[in-house]
């Protein structure tokens, strides 16, 4: 079967198997492999991605789903070689460890963002739900997208002498 799909503003038509997730075909159709399969089950977060505007697990979307669709992925977060303003929060507060949920983490916090612009933590730990890091502890995570957002209140240095 034949889709016609946007990724990350590029139109594409390829042939898939009426089976292909929307992830395999990112992965290996495109070679698009930043958005990572991590739990095959919709569980993990890993996987996410913008599915005309809203965040889906991709490993649960069939490709053929997407025909017509828009799609954004981790690779298109990035502008002319610079990333954005919420990956250069999450290196700069270390919100990256193995780097594999990183992807996942970055499309959930940019949908979070655009309904929530000035996010409480909460609000952060509530809009990150779906997403599982194994590395972080969450806490860098959440300080990044408080400073990106703004509302980042620096704690204080403690200086041992």
């Amino acid at each position: 079967m034949k889709i016609k799909v946007t990724v990350n503003a590029i139109p594409y038509e390829r042939e898939i198997e009426e089976h292909m997730t929307l992830l395999r075909f990112l992965r290996e159709g495109l070679g698009l492999t930043g958005t990572k399969e991590g739990c095959g089950a919709g569980e993990c977060g890993a996987c996410t991605v913008f599915f005309n505007g809203k965040t889906v697990n991709s490993c649960m979307v069939l490709a053929a789903e997407a025909d017509g669709a828009v799609i954004e992925t981790i690779e298109g977060e990035a502008t002319e070689g610079m990333l954005s303003a919420l990956q250069s929060s999450f290196e700069k507060h270390f919100a990256v460890q193995c780097g594999f949920c990183t992807a996942g983490m970055i499309m959930s916090a940019r949908e979070l963002i655009h309904h929530h612009p000035h996010p409480t933590a909460e609000e952060i730990k509530e809009g990150l739900e779906g997403n599982f890091c194994r590395c972080t502890g969450y806490e860098q995570i959440v300080e990044a997208i408080l400073d990106v957002t703004g509302s980042f209140v620096a704690k204080e240095v403690l200086t041992y002498v």
